[in-house]
């Protein structure tokens, strides 16, 4: 049981909920939220960080894999408590991480803290717990009634119980009576996962609307003020004509440009309309049918594990169930 923290263990402040100071006092309430968690597995418990889930960053997500594959042979599952707001994202950037991994890495938290009468951590956690000794392998979010894959993973609701939704595919199971598995689920096996767990953060996102201005993105280009860009464009891809210089710019400086959807569901297909002449042509990536956390960090693993001139075709492949293989 990996801790991060999170709502799971916030307490009432007089500044709004917060995590505990004391590490002490943050594990109690994890512990005190089923006492009888140790009927379903032996579990070893490890601090691994305690803060709200808006300050996670790519160290977190280093920390977390390393340790993972430090303690590989030791575990049969690991469970990581984590904060809503960045759990898709952590989710994605471990499935980058521990290639092939063999055995459940199960991430989980709440919407109401664990302190509360009313919080549904109990039964997340609970839950958690329950498929990290099933029969699978990989990472997967446990929420509500819903086992998610790790990288297809995207937060809806700010305030539903039920608050992740699947990306572009099927729901990894469901949580029923018994714990419901899709059939095609990833299952246990002996291989040693691949540890490749540097992040480079240094990356913009932007979402198109009408009539955006592009020249702040050339400059930002032509100084190298970033190392990665994501465009969210209009439907399939779609992206004004005068966006052409943008390109040109990112190409020269060596600077990656993935375009994404704006649409939750839905895939790119740059080049379907005629909008946009010579984009397709401009070594543009295209993000196909990631979410747009799996987007990022894959962009971030990317940057720091590739060389630039093979970005296009690892950023385009299907490295860890994050993309439909019939689209590329």
């Amino acid at each position: 049981m990996l801790f991060c923290g999170g709502t799971i263990i916030m307490k009432e402040t007089q500044n709004g909920f917060a995590p505990p100071e004391e590490e002490q006092e943050a594990m109690e309430i994890l512990h005190r939220l089923e006492p009888k968690i140790r009927e379903i597995a032996d579990i070893d418990f490890e601090f691994v960080a305690n803060m709200d889930s808006t300050n996670v960053d790519s160290k977190v997500w280093e920390r977390l894999s390393s340790l993972i594959y430090e303690k590989y042979d030791f575990y049969d599952g690991f469970v990581i408590t984590h904060g809503t707001d960045t759990m898709a994202y952590t989710a994605s950037a471990l499935s980058f991480a521990l290639k092939d991994v063999g055995k459940p890495i199960i991430l989980t938290g709440s919407q109401i803290p664990g302190t509360k009468l009313e919080t549904d951590a109990r039964l997340n956690y609970i839950n958690a717990v329950r498929l990290a000794v099933k029969n699978l392998s990989g990472v997967y979010i446990v929420f509500d009634e819903r086992i998610i894959q790790g990288n297809r993973a995207t937060k809806v609701s700010e305030s539903e119980l039920d608050a992740f939704r699947t990306v572009n595919a099927d729901d990894a199971g469901s949580i029923r009576l018994d714990i419901k598995l899709n059939k095609n689920i990833s299952r246990r096996h002996h291989r040693y996962p691949v540890l490749s767990h540097k992040f480079d953060p240094d990356i913009a996102i932007i979402t198109l609307a009408p009539g955006s201005d592009y020249t702040d993105l050339s400059f930002w280009l032509t100084e190298k003020r970033i190392k990665g860009l994501i465009i969210q464009a209009f439907g399939s891809g779609n992206i004004p004509d005068n966006y052409t210089e943008v390109f040109r710019n990112a190409h020269k400086n060596r600077i990656p440009v993935v375009v994404k959807t704006q649409c939750l569901n839905g895939k790119t297909n740059i080049g379907l309309y005629g909008v946009g002449p010579g984009i397709k042509k401009s070594n543009i990536i295209q993000s196909y049918d990631m979410s747009l956390e799996a987007t990022a960090t894959k962009l971030m693993w990317t940057i720091a594990n590739i060389p630039y001139e093979n970005t296009k075709i690892m950023m385009e492949s299907n490295f860890a169930g994050e993309i439909d293989n019939s689209y590329i």
